[in-house]
Protein backbone atom coordinates (compact mmCIF):
# COMPACT_ATOMS: atom_id res chain seq x y z
CA UNK A 1 0.00 0.00 0.00
CA UNK A 2 1.24 3.23 -0.64
CA UNK A 3 0.38 6.26 1.18
CA UNK A 4 0.65 10.40 1.09
CA UNK A 5 3.98 11.88 1.29
CA UNK A 6 3.82 15.26 3.21
CA UNK A 7 6.37 16.83 5.68
CA UNK A 8 5.03 15.75 8.88
CA UNK A 9 5.63 17.27 12.36
CA UNK A 10 7.75 14.49 13.75
CA UNK A 11 11.21 12.72 12.76
CA UNK A 12 9.71 9.40 11.11
CA UNK A 13 6.70 8.35 8.85
CA UNK A 14 5.64 5.59 7.41
CA UNK A 15 5.21 6.15 3.38
CA UNK A 16 4.88 2.52 2.89
CA UNK A 17 3.95 -0.33 4.52
CA UNK A 18 3.45 -4.51 4.02
CA UNK A 19 3.42 -8.16 5.73
CA UNK A 20 6.97 -8.58 4.58
CA UNK A 21 8.77 -4.93 4.08
CA UNK A 22 7.82 -0.99 5.02
CA UNK A 23 9.32 2.30 3.91
CA UNK A 24 10.06 4.97 6.74
CA UNK A 25 10.73 8.15 5.56
CA UNK A 26 13.22 7.28 2.40
CA UNK A 27 14.44 4.39 4.01
CA UNK A 28 12.97 0.22 3.24
CA UNK A 29 12.78 -2.08 6.09
CA UNK A 30 12.79 -5.82 5.91
CA UNK A 31 12.63 -6.46 9.68
CA UNK A 32 10.25 -6.04 12.24
CA UNK A 33 10.50 -2.80 13.94
CA UNK A 34 9.19 -0.54 16.68
CA UNK A 35 8.43 3.25 15.50
CA UNK A 36 7.69 6.36 18.19
CA UNK A 37 6.92 9.70 16.38
CA UNK A 38 10.76 10.26 17.09
CA UNK A 39 12.25 7.09 17.66
CA UNK A 40 13.04 3.85 15.49
CA UNK A 41 14.37 0.59 16.96
CA UNK A 42 15.09 -1.31 13.71
CA UNK A 43 15.75 -5.44 13.68
CA UNK A 44 13.03 -5.92 16.79
CA UNK A 45 13.62 -9.73 17.15
CA UNK A 46 9.72 -10.91 16.49
CA UNK A 47 7.93 -12.08 13.34
CA UNK A 48 5.04 -13.44 14.49
CA UNK A 49 2.23 -12.84 16.54
CA UNK A 50 1.51 -15.59 17.58
CA UNK A 51 5.09 -15.91 19.36
CA UNK A 52 4.55 -12.66 20.94
CA UNK A 53 5.22 -12.66 24.53
CA UNK A 54 4.46 -9.92 26.62
CA UNK A 55 8.59 -9.49 27.36
CA UNK A 56 8.40 -8.52 23.77
CA UNK A 57 6.79 -5.31 24.60
CA UNK A 58 9.17 -4.23 26.98
CA UNK A 59 11.23 -1.91 24.69
CA UNK A 60 7.89 -0.62 23.39
CA UNK A 61 6.44 -0.17 26.77
CA UNK A 62 9.75 1.41 27.69
CA UNK A 63 8.51 4.74 25.55
CA UNK A 64 5.72 5.68 27.69
CA UNK A 65 2.82 5.71 24.84
CA UNK A 66 -0.65 6.13 25.76
CA UNK A 67 -1.63 3.91 22.74
CA UNK A 68 0.40 0.97 21.18
CA UNK A 69 -0.45 -0.61 17.71
CA UNK A 70 0.78 -3.71 16.46
CA UNK A 71 0.85 -4.29 13.21
CA UNK A 72 0.61 -7.80 12.43
CA UNK A 73 1.78 -8.56 8.86
CA UNK A 74 -0.50 -9.14 6.04
CA UNK A 75 -3.31 -10.21 7.81
CA UNK A 76 -5.10 -8.92 11.69
CA UNK A 77 -3.39 -11.82 13.94
CA UNK A 78 -4.81 -11.15 17.51
CA UNK A 79 -1.61 -12.17 20.13
CA UNK A 80 -2.02 -13.93 23.43
CA UNK A 81 -4.38 -12.18 26.12
CA UNK A 82 -1.24 -12.16 28.48
CA UNK A 83 0.50 -9.95 25.86
CA UNK A 84 -2.98 -7.75 25.60
CA UNK A 85 -2.82 -7.60 29.34
CA UNK A 86 0.87 -6.58 29.21
CA UNK A 87 -0.70 -2.94 27.90
CA UNK A 88 -3.89 -2.67 29.32
CA UNK A 89 -2.95 -3.26 32.84
CA UNK A 90 -0.43 -0.34 32.63
CA UNK A 91 -3.34 1.51 31.58
CA UNK A 92 -2.29 2.09 27.69
CA UNK A 93 -4.15 0.89 24.98
CA UNK A 94 -3.40 -1.96 22.17
CA UNK A 95 -4.74 -2.05 18.86
CA UNK A 96 -3.86 -5.08 16.81
CA UNK A 97 -4.30 -4.64 12.85
CA UNK A 98 -2.62 -5.85 9.68
CA UNK A 99 0.42 -3.61 9.01
CA UNK A 100 -0.83 -1.26 6.21
CA UNK A 101 -4.09 -0.28 8.79
CA UNK A 102 -1.32 0.26 11.45
CA UNK A 103 0.74 2.36 9.44
CA UNK A 104 -1.93 4.55 8.29
CA UNK A 105 -3.21 5.06 11.89
CA UNK A 106 0.19 5.93 13.10
CA UNK A 107 0.36 8.16 10.90
CA UNK A 108 -2.68 9.63 12.14
CA UNK A 109 -1.92 9.58 15.43
CA UNK A 110 1.64 11.20 15.28
CA UNK A 111 0.07 13.65 13.18
CA UNK A 112 -2.02 14.72 16.08
CA UNK A 113 0.90 14.77 18.76
CA UNK A 114 -0.23 11.56 20.06
CA UNK A 115 2.38 9.23 22.34
CA UNK A 116 1.76 6.55 19.77
CA UNK A 117 4.55 3.82 19.60
CA UNK A 118 3.82 1.42 17.00
CA UNK A 119 5.19 -2.11 16.35
CA UNK A 120 5.51 -3.43 13.16
CA UNK A 121 6.03 -7.71 12.03
CA UNK A 122 7.90 -7.97 8.50
CA UNK A 123 8.23 -11.74 8.03
CA UNK A 124 10.98 -12.57 4.82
Amino acid sequence: MQLNHELPDYAFALRAADGRSARVNDRQLHASFILAPNQIIEDWGVAQADALTPEDLAPLLALSPELVLLGTGETQVFPSAAVMAACLTRGIGIEVMNNPAAARTFNVLAGEGRRVVAGFLLSA
